[in-house]
């Protein structure tokens, strides 16, 4: 193990839910082996199989066999999967009852790369439940080398592509919707790969009714067309032109690991994430009711989603909890409370019948199944999913919390609830109707992230507006 290597500081590019590091400074195949080692300690893999999957960045094949050499010598079977999506690595995990590494760094740029882990049966693991053991581990690794069981494990290759996809379309039929064009953004991520499979015939399944335009399905982890990020608006440019110009009935934006979906209307405009979680949710009560009319039916969203989702959750008879924000928080609560769904605003969607995990195709099959089920444009159809007015998320510098979150308590106390799951959460009302907003620091950096949302416009604009103001004094 060389000096260098033994000097290496994980904890800057370990984060709360996964490992996200720049590629050859921070990210070596020293330290990624050093992982693997550690992850099969963390899940006790002798003798057990481990799943590894990779995106399509230039780094991650040569991570992802680092890794299984760390893995192995530590006793540990690696099942290799290869060029995945993130949910695919989901659906792996889950049906091998298997832990899982995911090799991705989702939406950032070709610099980065990262890992997902999983344990068995797609069980989200946070810094919390295990992912501070695993750095520990890797850290001692890297300085005394990593010691070989006498019984190293082994190495097999499997593709789980096809059977991914039937498992999707197993879960939602989309044989009897209307003809839809759909433009598809694959950014030059694992969309490109898994939407042939799932939506098209490429995995041997039968053909939908489905006129799939493709965006930027080569597999390229430099990017060259866009960043793989469809939270940001420029990297949806693209679709929303292409949508408009073929004439279709939506577009599909996918991140880079393909397990987060982004919806355009045929005007060109974006779907809120909050509507999509909505009409999936709707859905899934409505599935759940019909085969067990009894049933005490549980549906997540987060506290940053809009209002619609919860009382879309309540009419239909389901109970809604609110959360934090939070990949592996979800997971957690998906597990304990056995809702059958959970959505987020970020476009994150979770499934019961996915092991509690996310998948961002999925939501977009539902999406696809209810709105081909009727016959009104998605403009017109996802109007009464998005009845409110929110600003989006804003991101404002601030070097002290505390003073900008007494400042927002002292000017909205006599007119406003404040509750403090996460951030601080602040909710009022006028003759014009109510109005929320949640502020929150970022885990990473020094930014308070505002959210607002109002039943009408100027009433958001004028609370959006009022809470910058005390927060950039």
């Amino acid at each position: 193990m060389s000096s260098d290597a033994s000097a290496i500081d994980l904890s800057p590019f370990i984060k709360a839910y996964d490992v996200r590091g720049l590629v050859g400074s921070q990210l070596t195949d020293a330290v990624v082996e050093a992982l693997g080692a550690a992850f099969a300690d963390e899940v006790e893999a002798v003798g057990r199989d481990i799943v590894v999957g990779h995106d399509m960045r230039d780094s991650s094949p040569g991570f992802a066999a680092a890794f299984s050499q760390g893995a192995m010598a530590r006793g540990a079977n690696v099942v290799l999967i290869g060029l995945c999506s993130t949910d695919e690595s989901y659906f792996a995990s889950g049906s091998l009852d298997a832990p899982a590494a995911m090799f991705t760094a989702s939406h950032n740029p070709a610099t980065y790369n990262g890992i997902k882990f999983s344990r068995a049966g797609a069980q989200g693991i946070s810094f919390d439940t295990g992912l501070k053991s695993i750095r520990d581990r890797a850290t001692a690794y890297l300085r005394d080398g990593i010691d070989s069981l006498p019984q190293q494990g082994t190495l097999r290759e499997i593709d789980v592509l096809a059977d991914y996809a039937a498992y999707l379309r197993s879960l939602v039929d989309l044989s009897a919707i209307r003809p839809l064009r759909v433009v598809v953004d694959a950014g030059n991520g694992m969309g490109g790969l898994t939407v042939p499979a799932v939506l098209g015939e490429a995995a041997g399944l039968p053909g939908l009714p489905l006129d799939i335009v493709p965006l930027f399905f080569e597999l390229d982890g430099t990017f060259p067309n866009h960043e793989a990020n469809p939270l940001e608006p420029a990297n949806l440019v693209d679709l929303q032109k292409a949508v408009v110009e073929h004439g279709a009935d939506l577009g599909l934006a996918f991140d880079g690991d393909a397990d987060r979906c982004f919806v355009i209307d045929e005007r060109g405009n974006p779907v809120t994430p909050s509507a999509v979680a909505a009409v999936v949710a709707l859905r899934e009560i409505k599935r759940v009711r019909a085969a067990d009319p009894d049933a005490d039916i549980v549906v997540i969203h987060n506290l940053i989603t809009s209002r619609i989702v919860e009382e879309t959750i309540e009419a239909a008879g389901a109970t809604p909890v609110r959360t934090r924000v939070g990949h592996s928080l979800i997971k957690d609560e998906m597990a304990a409370t056995g809702a059958i769904f959970g959505g987020e605003h970020s476009a994150h969607y979770y499934f019961r019948d996915f092991w509690g995990a996310d998948n961002g195709m999925l939501a977009a099959m539902h999406l696809l199944a209810e709105f081909g089920s009727q016959a009104e444009p998605l403009s017109e159809f996802a109007r009464r999913f998005n009845p409110y007015f929110q600003s989006g998320e804003i991101n404002s510098t601030v070097t002290d919390v505390a003073a900008a979150y007494a400042r927002i308590v002292d000017d909205f106390a006599s007119e406003a609830e404040f509750d403090e799951l996460d951030g601080l959460t602040v909710s009022g009302g006028t003759e014009a109707g109510f109005w929320w907003f949640n502020v929150r620091p970022s885990n990473t950096e020094p930014l308070l992230r505002l959210n607002v949302e109002a039943e009408t416009e100027p009433e958001m604009q004028a609370v959006r507006d009022r809470v910058l103001a005390l927060i950039r004094r």
